[in-house]
C-alpha cells in the first residue's frame, strides 16, 4: 500500500510536466507554415485512404442523385460527423463551405480545400434564438452569393457547444437564397467516437463499410417570421437526427 501511496503522486507530476511542455509548443507549432502543410498533407491521405477502404452499402444515397434534383443546395450535417463530407460532392460540382474563424478550425479548412472545397470562414449562429455573430452573417452573405451563383453550399448545422441541435445560420441562409436544405446522415461502420468532445467527434478508420441517408430538403420561405424560423428549425433538426439513426441502423443491420 506504501508503494502505491508513493507512486502515484510521481506519475501525476510526470503527466503534469508533459501537458506543460505540449503547451509550451503547441503554439509554435500551430504557427509553422511547414508543420501546418505537413499535418494537411497528412490528415488529407488518411481521409481518402478511409474513403478508398469504407464501401458503401447497397442502398446508399448517390450524392450524384442530389445534385440532379436539389443543385444548387445548402448541404448540411452534424458537427463531428462532417470529416469525410467531403467526399459526398459529386465530381465537378463547385461546393463552398463554412468553417469556424477559430484557429482550431484553420487546419479543417485546409484539408477541406486540398479535398476540392472552396471555403468561406464564419458561425452558422449559436443556439436557436441567439443572432448570428457579425462574422458569421458575412460569411451566410459568402454562401448566399456563392448559391447565387449556382454553386452548392455546405454548412454544419449545429452551433458550438449545442450538439444535435440546429442553429440560426443555416435556416437563414435557406431564407435568404431559396435554396432547399438537405439534411445528410453519413457514417462508418467502423469509428473511434472521441466521448469527451462537445460534439462526440467520429473519426472513421479504415477497411469498414460506409453509407449515406437523406431525406426530403427544408425549405424556408422568404417571407418567414421568426414563429416560421423556428419551427424550420425544429424540423431541420428533427431530420438531422433521424437520417443519422437511419445511417446507423443500416450499419447495425448489415454487420
Amino acid at each position: 500500500m506504501a508503494d502505491n501511496v508513493q507512486t502515484a503522486p510521481r506519475r501525476s507530476r510526470k503527466d503534469s510536466a508533459v501537458k506543460n511542455i505540449w503547451r509550451s509548443i503547441r503554439g509554435p507549432l500551430a504557427r509553422s507554415a511547414a508543420v501546418k502543410a505537413t499535418l494537411v498533407w497528412l490528415i488529407s491521405a488518411y481521409l481518402k485512404f478511409v474513403h478508398a477502404t469504407n464501401p458503401r452499402l447497397q442502398g446508399s444515397k448517390d450524392p450524384c442523385e442530389l445534385e440532379r434534383d436539389y443543385h444548387p443546395m445548402i448541404v448540411t450535417c452534424w458537427h463531428g460527423q462532417h470529416l469525410m463530407a467531403p467526399f459526398l460532392r459529386p465530381g465537378g460540382m463547385p461546393l463552398v463551405a463554412m468553417f469556424s474563424r477559430s484557429a482550431d478550425a484553420e487546419l479543417n479548412a485546409e484539408v477541406g480545400e486540398r479535398l476540392g472545397l472552396e471555403t468561406v470562414r464564419g458561425s452558422g449562429g449559436r443556439g436557436s434564438r441567439s443572432r448570428v455573430e457579425k462574422g458569421g452573417a458575412r460569411a451566410l452573405l459568402a454562401l448566399k452569393n456563392a448559391l447565387k451563383q449556382g454553386k452548392s453550399t455546405a454548412i454544419i448545422a449545429d452551433a458550438h457547444g449545442t450538439a444535435r441541435e440546429a442553429g440560426q445560420g443555416v435556416i437563414l441562409l435557406g431564407k435568404l437564397s431559396g435554396r432547399p436544405i438537405v439534411p445528410i446522415g453519413y457514417a462508418f461502420s467502423r469509428r473511434k467516437v472521441l466521448e469527451k468532445s462537445w460534439d462526440k467527434t467520429a473519426i472513421p478508420l479504415p477497411f469498414g463499410r460506409s453509407v449515406v441517408v437523406s431525406c426530403e430538403p427544408v425549405v424556408v420561405p422568404p417571407d418567414a417570421d421568426d414563429a416560421v424560423l423556428e419551427a424550420k428549425r425544429v424540423e431541420l433538426t428533427e431530420k438531422l437526427n433521424a437520417v443519422t439513426a437511419d445511417a446507423h441502423a443500416r450499419l447495425e443491420q448489415a454487420a
